[in-house]
């Protein structure tokens, strides 16, 4: 599996629980550490462009480091009442403790 097949090797799963939050090199994406799951979403803030690598993740939720605002780390959701689309999310995979996202974004029930 490789970047041919749309799929690319991010990092170790270890590096991501001890860090919570990695830059994927070269992309303007994340791989966040959420409750026992990998999640791999776009790194700006659809409403206000922030680097949401700066941001926290509690409960569930990526919290952008600019405004009060946060995203479901499910399905991109923001927060009611926010005028934003919803976060990009990709896809997501774990191979010999090495994590793998594809470059194709996320689709609902995927």
């Amino acid at each position: 599996m490789g970047d041919e097949a749309g799929w690319i090797d991010v990092c170790d799963l270890d590096r991501l629980k001890a860090e919570t939050i990695v830059r994927v090199a070269g992309r303007d994406l994340l791989v966040i550490w959420n409750e026992g799951n990998v999640v791999a979403c776009e790194r700006a803030c659809p409403h206000e462009q922030a680097d949401l690598a700066l941001g926290q993740v509690t409960a569930g939720r990526l919290h952008c480091p600019r405004h009060a605002a946060s995203f479901d780390l499910r399905d991109g959701a923001i927060t009611a009442g926010w005028p934003s689309r919803p976060l990009r999310l990709y896809p997501v995979r774990i191979m010999d403790e090495r994590i793998w996202i594809e470059l194709q974004e996320r689709q609902p029930g995927r």
